[in-house]
């Protein structure tokens, strides 16, 4: 198979906005304080003295000029010395005081002078409860003096000021402050971060401690989310979850993505995880502000997502959004981006002059192999010289892109005290697309409110408001879609004539049988397609602390929307369906809202911890909306501000809808001695999705952990952190089908009775009262390993998920007057393996590097199709014959087709002709075939982070492989020369008498049908971030009253091979 172009990957270019005005001012030092440097003169001024020291050093001195006369003498003794020595004979006893920031000397009034005193050495031995801490940081506090433990866990340290701080840190430790006074030496005992320990994780009606925890839960923090800068929370999460997969369905600003976790389950049904933020479910997540979130986890097994019963067969993402602050007082933060947006390849196709060669040699083709005459019409001289030249050379993916400028703002309030917290936070988005004229504009505002007004009481409520709105560039298909016809329209037709008309590709083209298409960048620039979205969301919630342990939550969620769609095409722009002039609105309005009253109860005694839980739920959604459409426009005036200026107006349409659930639900988690965990989980779910005889079923699971590394053998295992095996079993279920795909539906029309129209009724699809759930049966297996003190740390889980009850269409009797009817009869299976090891390669004072390396390998296989597991072919309209098979013990999205086995040659001309074909032509097998499948076996990402001082920088890697892509543009651009433009290798490599050995068929060729040419390897491994930053020290922003500051630049999408 040949390999895919990849000629839509898009290249984005980030850069803060403070890096443009502050980042220039500062350059990057490297030194030590223990430097020597040789001051000539023995007395000098302070401004002297700096100068021969930044001369020798890579130091820079920070000082305020009010704070520091750098006129005034001091005195100090010229020789080899260290900085350190010269700074404590100028200073000592001086007004100065003098401090060490990295790369910074920070001179400041000292309010109490006192005699200076020479630097002290000191030494000592760092250990933990096991033995010597080989690589522990030992730095005096609030200075660069520092070194890293040896293999022995000792250090040294010398020139240590009076009053120092002795500073000993270590990952996974609790960092430790010793004050020095008159000690020289210090035998210093880390004890494990108790806090790292009992870190907890979101699972749904309430938190764990991790090392209870028996799923399977990937954890993705803000920071590494935010590193990606990109306008979709999705886009943050690709690549750090194993098992969960991320694609992007359209490069439209705010497109959805489409996230896929272990393998497809189903074939008529959603494929989209459960998103709930903040405990409430929301609908649509694409538009959430990624600044607004503080975490997410993905519950990715049964044991884990059973909790949400019939909607978590495709798994749960749990997102925890940002609230108040933790700590009193008001905290302000601003960050924002611009970024920039070009296309990094276009796909190679004949130009004016190359495309007339190529119509040459079609024409000669036609004549000779076909037996049709098809000239070249020259006369328009709109188009063509006297000479038949082109008199343009258009190249429309350039006139149809442009570089695509964004920009992001976020600014955050947070305010913490003792009994309350409050958040603001607010967003503006400006996201321009590649494609000219599309773009999506975001506000977006949240409001977040905790309180402990009384000892038995909390409080909550969280509050979501955004309004967006944007331009589409395209329609999803037809003969007005850019992505399209900016590839197929002629070269040789301009963008506009000398008069400011439009071309198209009727445009005086009479003879050339050109298929009709409109000119992409006259549908870009003059077609409206404008969305307007507003959500609202949130909750609010009471929590009553009943006994100690014994909590009584309830909560109300909503999430409304009121979207509106407004579409106009002009009168002079191409379109087959409506001439002159077409206008579409569409209101939808949504309404989802949910009540959730639950009891908690935690308990610890002994050895035993218990936590369980038990509630109940009611949700519903409504949707209602109208649509308007009318043509035939005299003028492009009013467009949709004006419907009834279209003279064929259509029949106003509009539909109402509703759904709803009724749900109980509990869960009992048990761990005994910290070493053996069970958590058991059930869920009762009704819907009114489903038929009479099954609206209701329940969901069960169970989890068991052993944490290994706490059982009394495994003391001795000292480079043993941690190992916990866990395993669970579970079923869940998938709603998301046709609200009424249960009931029988009638259609109305009018029919000749007794020779006049008279109004009919019929059924038109059967009812099915035993409609039921897709249920998903999932088992999972796997370890958690922590080693070297936390240095190398895996997270490896096997699972088989089987889904049974698949909804497939069940053949009916034809004495029924139906061909079929929608039934519970196909099963998929799922079986893979997640793989996540995190690796800390080297932590030192200056240099650190860390790596995550994680992937999923799974293979789908359809278990079931029916009673007599029949294939099913699926595929579009335009193409002969059916793209992709449903089939027993194949994977789902399996391609299907001929082999295309070379192109018929002259001297096969009768066999050709016996096949259907020609000279020229594609040589097909007999028989159709499976020729790819567009499931990938292995989905990964490999991620490093270097810190350098005060740079650091992130390299993401991301991988595909074992899947295959239908590269459906090869049916216009290849395999059906004449009537659009084509690849430029239809005339480099297609066939010829002379160049047999191709599979590229010759100019002329009109083929339409799907085989193994148009199948490619789609594996892949791209840059999906690199990122370079710099965090400015704290002495440096105290004069502008920041807290912190951070610059950086990135690339993402850097390549693809």
């Amino acid at each position: 198979m040949k390999k895919e172009p990849k000629f839509l990957n898009v290249m984005r270019i980030s850069a803060f906005l403070l890096f443009l005005c502050v980042f220039s001012s500062f350059a990057a030092k490297t030194s030590s304080q223990n430097a020597r440097v040789n001051i000539s003169g023995k007395n000098l001024t302070i401004g002297e003295f700096i100068d021969q020291v930044e001369k020798q050093t890579d130091y820079l001195f920070v000082y305020s000029k009010n704070e520091v006369n750098t006129n005034d003498a001091i005195s100090v003794k010229s020789g080899n010395k260290t900085v350190a020595q010269y700074l404590s004979e100028a200073f000592g006893d001086s007004n100065v005081k003098y401090a060490f920031e990295n790369d910074y000397i920070v001179l400041t009034k000292n309010a109490n002078p006192v005699v200076a005193q020479e630097g002290k050495t000191i030494s000592g031995v760092v250990n933990d409860e096991f033995g010597p801490v080989a690589g522990a940081n030992v730095i005096i506090k609030g200075t660069t003096n520092g070194t890293m433990t040896d293999m022995d866990g000792n250090f040294t340290i010398t020139n240590v000021p009076e009053g120092a701080v002795l500073q000993v840190s270590f990952i996974g430790y609790l960092t430790k402050e010793l004050p020095v006074g008159n000690q020289t030496t210090f035998n210093v005992m880390l004890t494990e971060d108790s806090q790292a320990l009992e870190e907890v994780v979101v699972v749904g009606y309430g938190v764990q401690r991790k090392s209870d925890v028996t799923g399977s839960i990937s954890v993705t923090k803000a920071d590494e989310m935010l590193k990606q800068q990109s306008f979709s929370a999705l886009d943050g999460l690709k690549g750090k979850a194993a098992g969960v997969n991320i694609f992007s369905n359209s490069g439209q600003p705010g497109g959805s993505s489409r996230v896929i976790i272990r393998g497809m389950s189903t074939i008529n049904s959603s494929t989209d995880p459960l998103y709930v933020v903040d405990g409430v479910v929301m609908e649509d997540f694409k538009f959430v502000n990624p600044n607004d979130i503080e975490r997410i986890e993905v519950l990715k097994d049964a044991s884990s997502a059973a909790i949400y019963g019939a909607r978590g067969a495709n798994g749960v993402i749990m997102v925890t959004t940002k609230r108040g602050s933790k700590e009193e007082g008001v905290q302000v933060s601003y960050s924002g981006s611009v970024s920039v947006g070009t296309m990094s390849k276009y796909m190679d196709l004949l130009d004016a002059n190359e495309w007339m060669d190529a119509y040459k040699i079609a024409s000669d083709n036609w004549m000779k192999y076909a037996g049709e005459n098809k000239p070249m019409n020259l006369s328009n001289r709109d188009l063509f010289n006297a000479d038949g030249t082109p008199i343009y050379n258009t190249d429309w993916q350039r006139e149809a892109t442009r570089t695509a400028f964004s920009h992001n703002h976020q600014l955050n309030i947070q305010q913490g005290g003792k009994k309350s917290s409050m958040g603001a936070f607010l967003n503006y988005t400006d996201q321009q697309g590649i494609m000219l004229n599309s773009y999506m504009k975001r506000i977006n505002a949240k409001m977040a409110y905790d309180a402990d007004p009384m000892s038995w009481l909390s409080t909550s409520v969280n509050l979501l408001v955004n309004h967006t709105w944007g331009n589409e560039a395209e329609e999803t298909g037809g003969h007005q879609m850019p992505r399209r016809s900016m590839i197929e329209m002629v070269p040789w037709l301009p963008v506009q004539f000398p008069d400011g008309s439009w071309s198209n590709s009727t445009t005086g083209t009479d003879g050339w049988g050109l298929e009709g298409m409109a000119n992409p960048v006259h549908v870009l620039k003059t077609q409206k397609r404008m969305r307007y979205r507003t959500q609202m969301f949130g909750n609010a919630a009471l929590t009553f602390h009943i006994l100690p342990g014994l909590d009584l939550k309830t909560q109300i969620g909503l999430d409304a929307h009121n979207n509106k769609e407004s579409d106009y095409s002009p009168k002079d722009l191409i379109n087959l369906s409506y001439p002159n002039g077409s206008a579409r609105i569409k209101n939808i309005n949504t309404l989802y809202w949910q009540e959730e009253t639950y009891l908690t109860y935690n308990k610890t005694w002994e050895k035993h911890r218990l936590n369980a839980m038990a509630g109940l739920s009611w949700q519903q959604r409504t949707e209602r909306w109208n649509e308007s459409k009318t043509e035939g426009f005299a003028d492009d005036f009013f467009g949709t501000d004006n419907m009834g200026a279209g003279t064929i107006p259509s029949a106003p349409t509009s539909a109402y809808s509703s759904w709803a659930m009724n749900s109980y639900f509990l869960r009992g988690s048990y761990s005994y001695n910290d070493k053996y965990m069970a958590t058991v989980t059930g869920r009762v779910d009704g819907s009114s999705r489903f038929g009479d005889n099954n609206k209701y079923a329940f969901f069960p699971s169970v989890g068991l952990g052993w944490l290994i590394s706490n059982e009394d053998f495994m003391k001795n295992a000292t480079v043993v952190d941690q190992l916990k095996l866990h395993t669970s079993f579970g079923v869940t279920g998938n709603t998301e089908i046709g609200i009424y795909k249960s009931l029988a539906t009638i259609s109305s029309g009018n029919d000749l009775l007794n020779g006049g129209r008279v109004p009919v009724s019929n059924t038109a699809r059967l009812a099915n009262p035993d409609l039921k759930w897709e249920k998903t049966n999932q088992f999972d297996i796997g370890f958690n390993l922590n080693l070297f003190r936390n240095r190398l740390n895996f997270d490896i889980s096997y699972y088989y998920k089987l889904t049974t009850d698949l909804l497939l269409e069940r053949p009916v009797p034809h004495t029924t007057g139906f061909t079929s009817v929608m039934d519970n009869i196909g099963k998929v299976a799922n079986q893979g393996l997640d793989f996540m090891v995190n690796t800390v390669n080297i932590d030192t004072k200056d240099f650190g590097w860390s790596s995550t390396l994680n992937f999923n390998y799974n293979k789908n296989e359809i278990k079931k199709l029916g009673e007599n597991d029949e294939d099913i072919l699926t595929g579009p309209w335009f193409i002969s014959g059916n793209l992709v098979i449903l089939r027993k013990g194949e994977s789902l999205g399996s391609f299907w087709g001929y082999k295309r086995e070379g192109i018929w040659g002259e001297d096969e001309a009768e066999e050709a002709k016996a096949a259907g074909a020609g000279v020229g032509q594609p040589k097909r097998s007999k028989d159709r075939e499976i020729l790819g499948k567009g499931l990938p076996d292995v989905t990964g990402s490999f991620i490093n982070n270097f810190r350098y001082k005060n740079f650091d920088l992130t390299v993401d890697l991301q991988f595909v492989l074992g899947v295959d892509v239908y590269q459906q543009f090869l049916h216009s651009t290849e395999d059906r020369f004449g009537i659009a433009n084509a690849l430029s290798s239809v005339l480099s490599e297609g066939w010829t008498p002379a160049n047999t050995n191709t599979m590229i068929p010759a100019l002329y060729s009109q083929n339409s049908q799907p085989d193994s040419h148009w199948v490619a390897n789609g594996s892949y491994l791209r840059a999906n971030l690199i990122q370079l930053g710099y965090t400015f020290e704290p002495s440096v922003l105290k004069a502008l009253h920041l807290g912190s500051l951070r610059a950086y630049f990135s690339v993402n999408n850097a390549f693809c091979i």
